[in-house]
């Protein structure tokens, strides 16, 4: 049974009717770019075809009730009544969300709705994905119309300002920009984009998902110390440059030039360096993926992410065992163009780029290499193949 006909089965069973509508956001995945759009920096990456949907109606007294079919608390609160700080449970990015939009938007009707996900929670922004769909179920009952950009920032603003995490748009711009065969380029810093179709000349591609039986929260997790690390070594290489700043907060390795990291990138403790040193060389293979991408070169551009990948571990310093394992398998196993984590890199998923002729040898080898490494998450891990998909469509 498709994730939509379960959303839509456990709404009729919980609410005795049929829901008004249904809506859906699709995951994404960041081949090139990782942690490097909250310092402004350039990003690629695709929409796929598996993600979050939602079965839902109107609630005339402004309610808002949620049930998620991959948690067992029911939650439940007014557009007008949100809690101001957030619960610590897994609704906290929707009672955000309806903040940053009743804070812009007035509010009247509330909404009762069944959510559920097609894959594993960890590594593909179901985040940002659930908090899309709701807010776009959300507007379409209070006859709200969002631009995307609008849509974007209201729900960054939500993991940022609620939920308390330091993410940038990479993931929200991945399942909104997106489209079907084609490759998002996006400059953070402008919001400038492009979408770079497949080129005809491109050897055959699939997106595989390898889940590493491990969930994660990015809020209780080392991630907005990394974020804080690249910024600190941004406000220390302006102050030993003799460059402006201002204040900490604002501060981005975007606006400090390659050569001044250079120069001054001794001086730094070794972890802000090697924050750094991650952004300054994603930013680089984020420009020489596009190239490749245009040109039809998926083998150069697979490369690209497995460098990516790579400085995560060394640099960035991310990835629980499981998922380095998995990555190492990854790195030698013949058909697979490239990959890395997927998403933060503490637990979660890797995705890898693959040839679809040899899709078969490529489960069966991730699966049997990982499982002996791990024989306890025999149970727990999974593998799926997906394509690249449109992003949310707006109403």
């Amino acid at each position: 049974m498709s994730k939509k006909i379960t959303a839509l089965h456990a709404f009729n069973t919980i609410y005795k009717k049929e829901p008004q509508d249904l809506a859906f956001t699709p995951y994404r995945i960041c081949p090139i770019g990782a942690h490097s759009d909250h310092n402004l920096g350039k990003i690629t990456g695709f929409a796929i075809d598996k993600g979050i949907h939602i079965a839902y109606g109107p609630k005339m007294n402004g309610v808002v009730e949620i049930t998620s079919l991959q948690f067992p608390q029911r939650a439940q609160w007014h557009v007008n009544g949100t809690p101001a700080e957030k619960q610590n449970d897994w609704a906290d990015h929707l009672r955000g969300a309806t903040i940053a939009l009743s804070n812009r938007y007035p509010l009247r009707i509330g909404i009762c709705t069944v959510i559920d996900g097609e894959l594993p929670i960890g590594g593909l922004s179901s985040s940002a994905a659930v908090i899309i769909t709701f807010l776009s179920a959300l507007c379409n009952l209070n006859g709200i119309k969002l631009t995307e950009h609008e849509l974007i920032l209201i729900a960054l603003e939500a993991e940022n300002k609620y939920v308390g995490v330091s993410c940038g748009k990479l993931d929200q711009s991945c399942e909104v920009y997106s489209k079907k065969d084609h490759l998002l380029y996006m400059d953070i810093k402008d919001d400038s984009y492009e979408l770079i179709p497949a080129s005809s000349n491109m050897k055959p591609y699939e997106i595989a998902i390898f889940f590493s039986g491990l969930e994660r929260s990015l809020a209780s997790s080392k991630f907005n110390m990394r974020v804080d690390e690249a910024k600190s070594a941004a406000y220390s290489l302006m102050a030993f440059s003799g460059m402006e700043y201002g204040k900490f907060s604002e501060t981005v390795l975007r606006d400090v030039p390659r050569n001044v990291y250079e120069e001054y990138k001794e001086k730094l403790p070794e972890n802000w360096r090697k924050r750094a040193e991650h952004w300054y060389t994603e930013y680089e293979r984020v420009e020489a993926g596009a190239e490749a991408w245009r040109k039809g070169d998926i083998d150069t551009y697979g490369r690209l992410s497995f460098e990516s990948g790579r400085s995560s571990v060394y640099n960035w310093e991310t990835g629980s065992p499981e998922l380095i394992e998995l990555y190492e398998i990854m790195t030698h196993t013949d058909g697979i163009y490239g990959g890395r984590f997927s998403g933060a890199g503490f637990k979660g998923c890797c995705m890898a780029l693959i040839d679809p002729s040899f899709e078969e040898k490529i489960l069966e080898q991730v699966k049997n290499e990982y499982i002996k490494a791990f024989p306890h998450l025999k149970n727990k891990y999974s593998a799926y193949i997906c394509n690249t998909a449109d992003g949310v469509k707006l109403r």
